[in-house]
């Protein structure tokens, strides 16, 4: 990558779960000191599940959620615990990867 940019290498988590669950990524995303995520509601998708429809009418706790956030990779490790644990006795994806910010201190 250009140095010009002056981006910074930090790391992307993307989860998607149930929306019964977003809450509880929620909170492991700030117990890790996270001052910030990004949440969208009613994704759909296919999956071992077969296919999720988005858009559930008058219920947001039955679609699925994808949730992102951008941590230092000092904190990472710690996020992953969590997050496995959780997803070792409910449904949802995890995918991590790296990425470049343009302002670090966002994601402090």
């Amino acid at each position: 990558m250009d140095d010009s940019w002056q981006l910074t290498k930090m790391t992307k988590i993307e989860v998607v779960v149930g929306g019964e669950d977003s809450a509880a990524v929620a909170e492991l995303f700030a117990a890790v000191g996270a001052s910030g995520f990004t949440a969208v509601s009613n994704v759909s998708g296919l999956g071992h599940d077969g296919y999720h429809q988005g858009r559930l009418l008058f219920n947001d706790r039955n679609g699925l959620a994808l949730l992102m956030v951008v941590l230092p990779s000092e904190r990472v490790a710690e996020l992953l615990v969590g997050l496995r644990a959780m997803l070792d006795y409910r449904p949802g994806v995890l995918m991590v990867s790296d990425t470049h910010v343009s302002r670090p201190e966002y994601f402090q």
